[in-house]
């Protein structure tokens, strides 16, 4: 006999957008129930691979829980995170995995059950119910869609888009005007089945990576061009001489038939089935071209019974993209670009709850699409320019009771680029999971919400920043000041501005792990800085605002001291500290 449990909140997949909703929403007080398909909480963090994460990277980006996990995986992965180029933050994913089911685990109101899969989205009219699972029924007040490809919007027939918006549709600059071989080919990006490989050292022989049945050698060729074959491998460089190949050059991005993502549940198995063969192509590959001290990292990932993956390969695709809501709000280019406006409702009310900060960045194999930069220069080196995700784009137009917390808000396929990276997912999870409790404990609906909404918690108790201000950190005493004066005085028609007149810099720290160097500052050009010993030269960047604004004062020539993370195979030194 099905059996039928009820909840205030039902979260539906365990990745990096549904263990933060529903982290969040049991932290609140709401009784809440988490469903994940394995029992490795995480998905892109942990599950699918990409333990080098990609933007928020900055200090005051570091909000909410993106922060806490930050501050977490910091003290528990051993050798700290600085191996990577891609990310400045790199960890095993069991480290995280484990990390993510602990808290889970230890939180009140919060029930995790695993093992299930969405069958059925359970309806009345224009209101969402719950969901029919694999052995059981779950109901609930507000259910929310964390899955990887947005399957509850489909299961439910809740509106939702998939693929490409024409530029007449939505004026923005990179759309394209009409179909194109690259729109045909690729209705959303490539996914990526992920791969880590193992340094067992010089001398030693691995064991042979077999080639798949769709060995096809010549399609990886000139996939590091341009690098030193050690650089590369160093680009998702891990803990313990390993590396993530999640390469988008001739490398493991996977595109064919992608159609086959939103198919039947066949179509998505063969499907994975090919990715999961390319990646094992592309280690080959490698491991031909680059020596047989490279082997797979067999104990990275666990093995579960009918999967495709596990060992040294994840245990489903990274995903790019997927289906995506049609919701009250719909974020466009204009929204991520430098300068767009703040994001209000009709009634002129903020509605920010989440910051994002990468550049757009799309994926097609052996395809380019033209996009519109938003890159800055900070702190020694590129990084993206800050926007605003609202929480409007998490409820759906027409329907009641649900919510979205992954990459299926509502969004079109050309800022899903830059809003679809797994700090900014953990944050739209995090406004998921606040959003579904507050409806809750007031009594109302989601759609009642809009507009009489108090933004004041997210800030205050969940310590996430919804105005991003390059030099206002989360332990900056003025931070909690300055984000509820400005959704205080807030203006619509002015662009977020990056930085406030606060009365002291954030403080400099120095922790365990830190180096100390003395030498002389060479200002290479505008934001490009080097620290010239008597051993070496070092590249400098720093996350910190105020290193970031005392290497723009310094003198070419001056000799400084500066205390940071160094990592050899950027290579870099992180500074945190300068005297």
């Amino acid at each position: 006999m099905r059996e039928t449990l009820s909840t205030e909140v039902l979260v539906v997949g365990g990745g990096t957008g549904g263990v933060a909703a529903a982290l969040t929403a049991a932290r609140a007080g709401a009784q809440t129930v988490l469903v994940s398909e394995t029992p490795w909480l995480g998905g892109m963090l942990t599950s699918a691979g990409v333990a080098a994460p990609d933007g928020n990277e900055l200090m005051a980006w570091q909000t909410g829980l993106w922060g806490e996990f930050l501050r977490a995986i910091a003290q528990r992965q051993p050798g700290g995170l600085d191996h990577a180029w891609v990310s400045f933050f790199t960890f095993e994913p069991k480290v995280a995995a484990n990390l993510f089911a602990e808290w889970v685990k230890a939180t009140p109101n919060l029930t995790w059950i695993v093992g299930e899969v969405p069958q059925a989205v359970l309806r009345q009219g224009d209101r969402v119910l719950g969901v029919e699972f694999t052995t059981l029924t779950l109901c609930a007040q507000i259910t929310i869609d964390a899955t990887e490809l947005g399957d509850l919007l489909a299961l439910g027939e809740i509106p939702h888009r998939w693929g490409w918006e024409w530029q007449a549709e939505t004026q923005e600059p990179s759309a394209p005007p009409a179909p194109t071989p690259l729109t045909k080919t690729y209705p959303v990006q490539a996914p990526t089945w992920i791969v880590v490989l193992q340094d067992y050292g010089e001398g030693a022989t691995a064991p042979e990576i077999p080639p798949s049945p769709l060995w096809d050698e010549r399609k990886f060729d000139g996939a590091w061009a341009g690098y030193d074959p050690l650089h590369f491998l160093n680009y998702g460089r891990l803990p313990g001489n390993r590396f993530m190949l999640n390469w988008p050059q001739q490398g493991n991005d996977y595109g064919v038939g992608l159609e086959r993502l939103v198919g039947s549940p066949q179509e998505r198995a063969a499907f994975c089935q090919e990715a999961r063969w390319h990646a094992q192509d592309f280690a080959c590959y490698v491991q031909r071209h680059l020596g047989r001290r490279y082997g797979l990292a067999e104990e990275t990932f666990p093995r579960f019974p009918g999967g495709v993956g596990g060992g040294a390969y994840a245990l489903h695709p990274y995903y790019r993209e997927s289906r995506r809501l049609m919701g009250l709000t719909t974020i466009q280019e204009q929204d991520i670009l430098p300068n767009a406006p703040p994001p209000v409702d009709a009634q002129g009310h903020y509605t920010g709850i989440a910051i994002g900060n990468y550049p757009n960045d799309h994926h097609y194999p052996a395809m380019v699409l033209p996009l519109m930069p938003k890159s800055i220069r900070w702190g020694g080196r590129w990084t993206g320019t800050p926007f605003v995700v609202p929480y409007t784009s998490l409820i759906p137009q027409g329907v009641e009771g649900f919510l979205v917390a992954e990459k299926n808000i509502s969004v079109t396929h050309i800022a899903n680029g830059a809003t679809r990276l797994q700090p900014l997912v953990m944050g739209i999870g995090q406004g998921a999971g606040w959003l579904a409790a507050t409806a809750i404990r007031q009594g109302k609906s989601l759609h009642q919400l809009v507009g009489t909404l108090d933004l004041r918690p997210i800030i205050q108790e969940c310590r996430q920043a919804i105005f991003p201000f390059f030099n206002l950190p989360p332990q900056h005493p003025e931070w909690e000041a300055w984000q509820l004066q400005t959704l205080n005085t807030v203006d619509p028609t002015v662009s977020l501005p990056p930085g406030v007149a606060i009365a002291q810099p954030t403080p400099m720290t120095i922790s365990p792990g830190m180096q100390t160097l003395t030498g002389e500052l060479i200002k290479l050009a505008e934001q490009a800085y080097q620290l010239r010993t008597d051993q070496q030269s070092w590249p400098l960047v720093t996350l910190h605002p105020t290193v970031n604004d005392l290497l723009q004062t310094y003198r070419n020539g001056q000799r400084i001291t500066v205390t940071g993370f160094i990592n050899p195979y950027a290579p870099w030194i992180r500074v945190e500290h300068m005297a």
